[in-house]
């Protein structure tokens, strides 16, 4: 099992409202903007975290964008992330494969 990344770690407590673990890792429970005029992480919504792609939801090309964001904020690779539910919703939940929260 893997250590999550320093960047990782830093948002942890922040983010913990958005944050559970399961057998496979960390679940991030998002809220996903799509079109937007940029790409970012806003904080939290409602208790996920708020993203904003400009990728449209076509394609997957949001999805695609979220992971990449999400790997790009937390310093990880975006092979490790893997959506688990809301492919086509903007409620998603993100597992974080391989990391444990050790805590």
């Amino acid at each position: 099992m893997r250590t999550p990344s320093a960047r990782l770690l830093e948002h942890l407590d922040i983010l913990k409202p958005a944050l559970h673990e399961e057998k496979e890792g960390i679940v991030l429970d998002v809220y996903v903007i799509p079109r937007a005029p940029y790409d970012s992480v806003e904080g939290l919504r409602d208790g996920r975290i708020l993203l904003r792609v400009k990728a449209a939801p076509e394609k997957g090309k949001a999805n695609e964008a979220v992971l990449d964001l999400i790997a790009d904020y937390f310093d990880i690779a975006s092979s490790n992330l893997r959506i688990l539910r809301g492919h086509s919703s903007k409620r998603k939940s993100i597992l974080l494969q391989s990391f444990r929260e050790n805590r």
